[in-house]
Order: C-alpha cells, then sequence, then structure tokens
C-alpha cells in the first residue's frame, strides 16, 4: 500500500473559483508574473508616448503604431493580470470576455450607425431657414 492518503493528493484542476494554486510553469503565476506584467505594461506605455510625442517616426504610421501597442497592451493585462489563458479551466473566463467584447462592440458600433443616419437625414439649416419663412 502506498504511503499518499486520498486527501493528500491534489488536483490542481478541481478547485473554486478564486481558489488559485500557483503554477511555476505558467509565466503568468505568482509575484513574478505581477512584476513581469508590471514592467511590460510600463514599457508598452513609455513606448506609446514617445511614438505619439516625438517627430522621430512617420507622421501617417503614428496611428497604426499605437493600435498596435494598445494591442499588446491588452494582451499583457489579459495574459499577467486577469490570467486568461488557452488551459481548459479558463472556458468560462474566455466566453465571458468573448461576450464583453461583443456588447462592447455593439454599443459603440451601433451608436456610430444611429448618429451617421441622423446626420444624414438631419435638414440643412439653410432649408430649415426656408421652411420657417
Amino acid at each position: 500500500m502506498s504511503d499518499v492518503t486520498e486527501e493528500e493528493v491534489v488536483d490542481e484542476r478541481d478547485s473554486a473559483p478564486g481558489e488559485e494554486h500557483v503554477n511555476a510553469r505558467e509565466p503568468a503565476g505568482g509575484l513574478r508574473g505581477y512584476l513581469i506584467g508590471l514592467f511590460l505594461a510600463a514599457l508598452l506605455t513609455a513606448a506609446s508616448f514617445t511614438v505619439a510625442g516625438s517627430d522621430f517616426f512617420w507622421k501617417p504610421s503614428i496611428p497604426a503604431a499605437l493600435i498596435v501597442l494598445a494591442v499588446a497592451q491588452m494582451g499583457v493585462h489579459l495574459v499577467f493580470f486577469l490570467h486568461i489563458t488557452t488551459g481548459p479551466d479558463n472556458t468560462n473566463n474566455v466566453l465571458a470576455l468573448a461576450f464583453g467584447v461583443l456588447v462592447v462592440v455593439l454599443v459603440i458600433f451601433g451608436s456610430l450607425w444611429i448618429m451617421s443616419h441622423l446626420n444624414h437625414a438631419a435638414m440643412n439649416p439653410d432649408d430649415m431657414i426656408h421652411r420657417m419663412r
């Protein structure tokens, strides 16, 4: 017989939400992961300010560079601070994130569509004065 009882065997996949076991194999686990994420986030923020505020870069490429840096910043936050990974235990987190992104996209593009339609359908000020006479 083995000296290990059933209670001593811990399956890392069998845990309650919020009861996280730090896995040394994950780059985002523990204090080290948070410090790496903080360093990368600060580096990307400084790079964004440098791109936006210097004359070193070609002017038409600045918006594209800022978009790339923003997407990289979101990736750093998702991996190092929100711990969104491709593991099987993160399915609910990924689905909740995807639903949140869908809602934000629908609100933004729906608002832009409504404002564009209202702007197109709005009466020209000269026509408004002409109708008032």
